[in-house]
């Protein structure tokens, strides 16, 4: 069901309020360029910073821009299950055609615990769901086998963006699920790893910006031409941790104001990029072949 470079996109503001138009042009742009999906107010679009208003408007406007050329998944995840449910529930009546859910952060529940709320959320939700599994950010690893369950249960979870880093969990979560389930990388830098052990994608933060070449490697993997998908990956490698450099969606945001791209700056708690890391942001998208 999901394959191929799902682009997490940035929100952009302007003075602190959201940038209509710059929102639809970066969506058109991301189309343009063979995106195979929209993923809108999730972490790299700044959702715990969004009022329940721009959700919704975020939501409404990449559903106008994709024109059913592409889905777009919503960001709907909480550390509150009943919440979580409510804005699947919003989504869906704003059109979206699926839902990326982040494990519950902070809370740390145990895995009878993720079970539980990821079956509320897909008895309350009729949308596909996406389980996001980011252990570096919400502290708390959704395991394989609670994952394999949980696919196996509730006919609405589809696939995992996992971004634990650990290959050895990404196997094992495909041993179990088989190819009926689709594991996305949460990770731009581990795409080309994880589709070797059967990952179909990425859900991308790195296709903000360089949306084509992302496209393109996941789609020349899967028409196995793997060494042209590897060549590709190990000529973004260097953009990619350039943009990591600091937290998500910091170093993205300024590549994209560096391009011409609307994003503007990110909303506190998250500061601009720092004055060290901008040359070599700029450095890695220079030696790419971006102008500035």
């Amino acid at each position: 069901m999901y394959q191929g470079s799902y682009v997490a996109i940035v929100t952009p503001f302007k003075n602190d309020h959201l940038d209509e138009q710059g929102l639809r042009k970066n969506i058109q742009f991301l189309i343009r360029k063979n995106s195979s999906g929209i993923v809108a107010c999730a972490t790299t679009g700044e959702s715990p910073s969004l009022s329940n208003e721009e959700f919704t408007r975020v939501i409404d406007i990449a559903v106008e821009e994709a024109k059913g050329q592409v889905p777009v998944i919503a960001g709907a995840g909480t550390n509150s299950t009943a919440k979580t449910i409510a804005l699947c529930e919003t989504a869906a009546k704003h059109g979206a055609q699926g839902v990326l859910i982040v494990t519950p952060y902070y809370n740390k529940p145990t895995q009878e615990g993720l079970y539980q709320h990821y079956r509320a959320v897909s008895e309350g939700c009729d949308l596909p769901i996406i389980i996001y599994n980011v252990p570096g950010r919400t502290g708390c690893n959704i395991l394989p086998a609670t994952i394999a369950r949980l696919a196996a249960d509730c006919t609405t979870i589809k696939g995992l963006k996992e971004a634990s880093g650990i290959l050895d969990q990404v196997s094992e979560v495909v041993r179990l699920c088989g190819d009926g389930f689709d594991v996305l990388s949460g990770d731009d830098s581990l795409t080309f790893p994880m589709m070797a052990i059967g990952a179909k994608g990425v859900i991308s933060v790195a296709a903000n910006i360089l949306p084509g070449e992302v496209a393109l490697m996941c789609a020349e993997f899967l028409n196995g031409k793997t060494k042209k998908a590897r060549d590709i990956h190990l000529r973004l490698f260097p953009v990619i941790k350039a943009l990591f450099l600091e937290t998500n969606p910091i170093p993205v945001k300024k590549a994209m104001d560096l391009m011409g791209l609307a994003a503007g700056k990110p909303r506190l708690p998250l500061m601009e990029m720092s004055a060290d890391n901008i040359p070599r942001l700029k450095k890695a998208l220079i030696d790419f072949g971006i102008e500035l």
